[in-house]
């Protein structure tokens, strides 16, 4: 497994084209793989946790198997950052010429770690900061007979509830700030903030023959969540981190980070 970090050059007509567009930038990304055809989806800072590894590739959820993820960190206007994790390790200079400094002389403008070490040494009751992009979602019958239809939670609340009924299979535990009060609303007394949430989605060509030539919305709702973990399961831990969480993993969704607790 790899972890890389990419930079927009947010100066470039390129960066801001491939960070409107979910699916322009899935593309993008996915082009970083020569052996994956086109639809395949497998084949504080995050890399500072990663003790001792080196530049050098290894090889390489929930419940899925490894595959490759991505996510967009806004922490500034200037500073844009792409994260990756992946089975294989990516090649993205068609990401530099469109969105980087492909005249910069600091090497090739992305860095890829070997994240397989770093997994390893996951241990339990260990404490790592964390971020997540994730489409909280629940499924709900709307009437009687249907089937169930996924829907998006909306509100802070409910995004949070989601990732707490999330977290024991996924091998971690969210840190609480004090004694458990079962007056006190569900996200209270966690170490987890809901932020940068996003329901606008995103326009693409509209696949029925009927409407050819016309597009259609695409709705995903997004939050963004940053907290404080303590790892409960490694192996379930390492299958999250390796595989996702959630749903809409091809628009930037399931990717979770962890860094030493201090750090971005």
């Amino acid at each position: 497994m790899h972890l890389t970090r990419f930079r927009f050059n947010t100066h470039r007509p390129g960066a801001r084209r491939l960070l409107s567009s979910p699916q322009a930038l899935h593309a993008a990304v996915m082009g970083g793989f020569p052996d994956l055809l086109p639809g395949t989806s497998s084949p504080g800072d995050p890399l500072a946790g990663i003790a001792g590894s080196s530049e050098a590739g290894g090889s390489g959820g929930e419940g899925d198997r490894p595959r490759v993820l991505w996510r967009v960190d806004h922490n500034a206007k200037a500073e844009v950052l792409l994260y990756v994790v992946s089975p294989g390790r990516p090649e993205l200079t068609h990401m530099v010429e469109q969105a980087g400094w492909p005249h910069a002389e600091e090497g090739p403008g992305w860095r890829t770690l070997d994240y397989s070490g770093f997994l390893s040494r996951l241990e339990a009751g260990q404490t790592w900061a964390f971020r997540l992009t994730a489409n909280p979602v629940h499924s709900i019958r709307r009437k009687d007979g249907e089937d169930t239809k996924p829907t998006a939670h909306v509100t802070p609340r409910h995004q949070a509830g989601w990732l707490l009924k999330k977290q024991e299979r996924c091998g971690f535990e969210v840190r609480r700030t004090r004694k458990s009060d079962p007056a006190l609303p569900e996200m209270d007394g966690y170490e987890l903030l809901v932020h940068d949430r996003n329901s606008a989605g995103f326009d693409k060509p509209d696949p029925r023959p009927e409407r050819k030539g016309k597009r259609m919305r695409v709705p995903v709702v997004t939050a963004t969540f940053d907290g404080r973990l303590t790892v409960t399961d490694p192996d379930l831990l390492r299958q999250a981190l390796s595989a996702g969480i959630g749903r809409a993993k091809a628009y930037g969704c399931g990717l979770m980070t962890l860094a030493p607790v201090g750090e971005r």
